[in-house]
């Protein structure tokens, strides 16, 4: 099956279309600015700007960078407080004219790690963190997803831990890939201390130069780099959404 695949993030918003059963892109990605002003209406409309530009009228699964429960947007960290409340699958359905699935941006890529990535067939508890413009994550257990984790606001040095150790930090304040994978480092051994899992997957942009700090990072646990880099949030939106948009059809009926 091919379902479009859409990933927003705080500075990108991307799309492409996904063969749910290879896990792969079947077209070229496009990435478009997230808007100055990134409210409902605006990230709407980029969102109608990329079904429009893949011709789509199938399936759209779409991640958010925020806690999302069944549709309704309960945090937007990096985007703007409009944003809580809103039922985002009406908004961006209402925006594109096509069936629509959203869910945590994390999750997603914990969903695709798990169906193709470096945690496929891996038991045990697995945290995937990933490191961009803020810190999210998903918690995954014997290949089960536990929704909404949020380990990125968990408190770090006297504020949230993305405001420490997310990529954006290294880059805002030219850290050394040194200096900031043991900032990373840091705040992995905390959540060893709460979830002593037993993978630790590494994903975001930051994830294909994973050589340039995994040594600095001083963990018990693995850690890997996620095998899908970048593209794991839009295929793990798309495979959320081909399993999700029938379920959620047949529960309205």
């Amino acid at each position: 099956m091919k379902v479009l695949g859409i990933d927003i993030g705080g500075t990108g918003i991307k799309g492409a279309v996904v063969d749910t059963k290879r896990g792969v892109l079947k077209s070229d990605r496009l990435r478009l600015l997230t808007p100055e002003s990134p409210t409902p209406d605006a990230v709407a409309g980029v969102v109608r700007t990329l079904t429009g530009h893949f011709d789509w009228d199938g399936p759209v699964g779409c991640t958010f960078p925020g806690v999302v429960r069944d549709g309704t947007i309960e945090t937007a960290a990096n985007l703007t407080p409009d944003w809580i409340g809103v039922d985002s699958h009406a908004l961006f359905a209402e925006a594109t004219g096509c069936p629509v699935h959203v869910l945590n941006d994390a999750d997603a890529a914990g969903v695709a790690e798990v169906a193709f990535g470096a945690a496929e067939g891996r038991d045990g508890v697995i945290v995937l963190v990933t490191l961009g413009t803020g810190i999210g994550s998903a918690l995954l257990v014997d290949g089960h997803l536990v929704p909404n984790s949020e380990l990125g606001h968990l408190p770090l040095h006297g504020g949230d831990a993305e405001n420490y150790a997310a990529e954006s930090v290294r880059e805002h304040e030219s850290l050394s890939w040194q200096d900031w994978g043991s900032r990373v480092g840091e705040y992995l051994r905390m959540v060893e201390e709460l979830f002593w899992p037993h993978l630790f997957i590494l994903g975001g942009g930051v994830s294909k130069k994973a050589d340039r700090y995994l040594g600095f990072l001083d963990t018990r646990t693995q850690v890997v780099p996620a095998r899908l880099l970048n593209q794991a949030g839009i295929v793990g939106a798309a495979l959320r959404a081909e399993h999700e948009l029938p379920a959620r059809k047949h529960r309205k009926k």
